[in-house]
């Protein structure tokens, strides 16, 4: 059984992280830190959690563990890891955005790895250290790296898409009270997200003379959890070719499915699946994606990647049903 350790463990994306690895066959937690919760039960925090473990988190740290959780706010587990030291065995899996552009990946010795595994899936088997993408960013990446890969954007790329309220976190904010969310819609962050950043560093590495533009428009959704997009671009094959081009691609992909119908976000949610359907319409390729932010664009992903690290069958511990109904 691999000993886990848990940073941060209080936010949305660590409590999904608990549940997931309180039923995955091959790990056992061995702490969950958090110093302004130590000595509570999980399932004070995480009341979905009541009847599932008896661990309370802690402010101790097991510097042993054999694989670390990062789940702190963007910017602080540059600070947490300047702060503590780990085995030379212990694995990092970090869901920040602190290692992810190829400018941050190499700190203090060690190199993370980017953790898509649609890109880059050898690389995460060897790597001992990831860096989980951003929810938005695995979402659209999902949606145009096929066309990457294969040398096809050859111009702008204008998205949309729309994401539920566990995206903006725990924390508080005019955004996020139910009040103002409820029966709502807003955009926010209008071309200049943080997730595109990885966004173009992905599409560049695949096709290295791409000088387009990839216009971003993210918007608050009036629903707890998920992500949906849709994308267009200029395209000049058919859609069959299309087709072909994106389930070529993903052909040995375990969560990322190509749908000849049209995809909504109920067929996602409290999953690690994606799934991507397209459409053309005159010039343009329109490609719509879907994930659940929380797991996919977060949680999911990074248990994906554990099991990718140790030889794992991918898709243990996630194989969860859809909220369907």
């Amino acid at each position: 059984m691999l000993q886990v350790g848990i940073i941060g463990g209080a936010g949305y994306t660590a409590g999904e992280l608990i549940r997931l690895l309180l039923n995955h066959p091959e790990t056992n937690i061995n702490f969950v830190f958090s110093t302004s919760n130590a000595g509570n039960k999980l399932y004070k925090v995480h009341q979905d959690l009541v009847g599932s473990t008896e661990i309370s988190f802690t402010s101790e740290i097991n510097a042993d563990v054999d694989v670390l959780f990062l789940c702190l706010g963007h910017g602080n587990s540059t600070a947490f890891l300047q702060k503590n030291s780990f085995s030379d065995n212990t694995k990092i899996i970090d869901l920040s955005n602190d290692f992810r552009l190829l400018a941050d990946k190499n700190f203090e010795g060690k190199e993370f790895v980017y953790g898509l595994p649609e890109l880059d899936k050898e690389a995460i088997k060897t790597a001992k250290y990831i860096a989980n993408p951003g929810c938005f960013a695995t979402a659209l990446q999902l949606a145009i790296l096929p066309l990457a890969a294969n040398g096809l954007l050859k111009d702008d790329v204008h998205i949309n898409a729309v994401t539920g309220a566990t995206g903006a976190g725990t924390s508080f904010s005019a955004t996020t009270h139910f009040t103002w969310r409820d029966n709502n819609f807003s955009h926010y962050k209008a071309f200049n997200h943080q997730h595109l950043g990885e966004i173009n560093q992905t599409v560049n590495q695949l096709q290295n003379d791409f000088n387009s533009e990839i216009n971003f428009m993210p918007n608050r959704g009036d629903f707890s959890r998920g992500i949906f997009a849709t994308t267009y671009t200029k395209f000049e094959g058919s859609l069959e070719g299309a087709k072909k081009i994106y389930k070529d691609y993903y052909k040995d992909a375990a969560f990322t499915f190509i749908s000849d119908e049209s995809i909504f976000l109920k067929q996602v949610v409290n999953t690690n699946k994606c799934l991507v359907q397209l459409e053309k319409h005159g010039n343009k390729l329109l490609i719509t994606s879907t994930i659940d932010n929380l797991l996919k664009g977060a949680s999911g992903a990074a248990i994906q990647n554990m099991n990718l690290m140790y030889g794992f069958e991918e898709t243990l511990g996630l194989n969860l049903k859809a909220n369907y109904f």
